[in-house]
C-alpha cells in the first residue's frame, strides 16, 4: 500500500508541474485569443472542443463510463464555476486590464482557496507555515509585477479589476467544490465533462455579452485556438483535475503563483522581455513561499502519523 500512495503522490506532484508550466505559457495565447476575437465565444469553442476530444480519449483507450445523474450535476456544477465563470470571466476581463494586473488578481487564488475551505469547514484550520507561505508567495508575485500596482487606481481598469475577482473567486469555489463533492469520480472523466459543460454554459454569455462584429480569423487566433485546446484544456485540465484529487487544494492551487513566473521567464527567453533585480527577487520570495507551504503540508502529516500511532 505504501509503494501504491507513493507512486499516486509522485504522479499527483508531476501532474501539478505539468499543469505549472503549461498554464504558465498560456497567457500570452490567452490574450491574442480575446483580443481578437470575442473572448467568450472563443473560451466557448475552446472548451467544446476540447471536453469531447478527452471523452473521446477515454473511449478510446477503453476507460469511458457513462457517468450517472449525479455525476453528471456535480460535474456541470463545476464545470460552470471553474470554465465558465473562472476561465471565461477571467478571458473577458484581459480586455480591460493589463496581463501584469491581471497576474497578481489571479495570483490571491490560493488564498481565496484557504478561506473558502476553512468557512466550509472549520475543522479544516490552515496551519501557521501554510498561512506563512502563502502570504509570502503572494508577496513574490506583487515584487515581480510591482509596476502594474499602480493600476489599481486606474478607473479604466475597474470594471476589469472587479470581474478579474470574481472569476478568481468562482475558480476558488469550483476547485474546493470538486475536492468535496466529486472525489469518487474518475478524474480525466470529470475533467471532460466539466469542459464540455462549461463551454455550452459559455454560449449564452456570448450571445448576451460578445461583440460578434470583431470576428476575425488568423493565423495568430488559430494557433492561440489550438494550443489552448490541446495544451491548455486536454493536457494540462486533465493533469489539474488529477492532481487535485490526490493533493491537498490549497497546495494544488500554488500552480497560481508559478504560472506568472513559467510566463515571466518565457518573456525574457523568447522576446527578450526585461528581466531586472527586483523581478529575480521577486521569484525567490515567491518560489520560498511555495517550499514553506509544501513543508507545512509535510510537518502537518508527519504529526498526523504519529498521533494515528498512539
Amino acid at each position: 500500500m505504501t509503494n501504491v500512495n507513493t507512486k499516486s503522490n509522485l504522479l499527483a506532484y508531476l501532474a501539478l508541474g505539468a499543469v505549472c508550466i503549461i498554464w504558465g505559457t498560456t497567457y500570452l495565447a490567452l490574450r491574442v485569443g480575446v483580443t481578437q476575437f470575442p473572448p467568450f465565444l472563443f473560451s466557448a469553442i475552446r472548451f467544446l472542443c476540447a471536453g469531447p476530444i478527452l471523452l473521446a480519449l477515454l473511449a478510446a483507450i477503453g476507460k469511458f463510463q457513462f457517468p450517472t445523474g449525479k455525476i453528471i450535476r456535480q460535474q456541470a456544477v463545476s464545470g460552470l464555476l471553474l470554465c465558465t465563470f473562472g476561465v471565461g470571466i477571467v478571458g473577458w476581463s484581459e480586455m480591460y486590464v493589463s496581463s501584469g494586473l491581471a497576474a497578481i488578481i489571479c495570483s490571491v487564488m490560493p488564498i481565496w482557496v484557504m478561506l473558502i475551505n476553512f468557512a466550509i469547514s472549520s475543522d479544516d484550520t490552515p496551519a501557521f507555515p501554510v498561512v506563512l507561505g502563502l502570504v509570502v508567495g503572494l508577496a513574490g508575485i506583487v515584487l515581480i509585477f510591482g509596476e502594474h500596482v499602480a493600476d489599481f487606481s486606474q478607473p479604466s481598469y475597474t470594471l476589469g479589476i472587479f470581474t478579474t475577482f470574481a472569476g478568481n473567486i468562482c475558480w476558488a469555489f469550483g476547485t474546493v467544490w470538486v475536492k468535496r463533492k466529486t472525489q469518487s469520480t474518475d478524474p480525466f472523466l470529470a475533467a471532460g465533462l466539466q469542459m464540455l459543460f462549461g463551454g455550452i454554459f459559455l454560449i449564452p454569455m456570448s450571445f448576451l455579452f460578445d461583440d460578434y462584429s470583431t470576428v476575425t480569423s488568423n493565423g495568430d487566433m488559430i494557433f492561440a485556438l489550438v494550443y489552448l485546446i490541446l495544451f491548455g484544456s486536454v493536457a494540462a485540465y486533465a493533469c489539474y483535475s488529477y492532481a487535485i484529487k490526490k493533493l491537498p487544494m490549497t497546495l494544488v492551487s500554488l500552480y497560481a503563483y508559478i504560472n506568472p513566473i513559467v510566463a515571466v521567464v518565457l518573456g525574457a527567453l523568447l522576446l527578450q522581455e526585461r528581466l531586472n533585480v527586483r523581478i529575480g527577487i521577486g521569484i525567490l520570495v515567491t518560489l520560498a513561499g511555495i517550499y514553506i507551504v509544501n513543508r507545512g503540508y509535510q510537518i502537518r502529516n508527519f504529526l498526523r502519523t504519529q498521533l494515528s500511532k498512539q
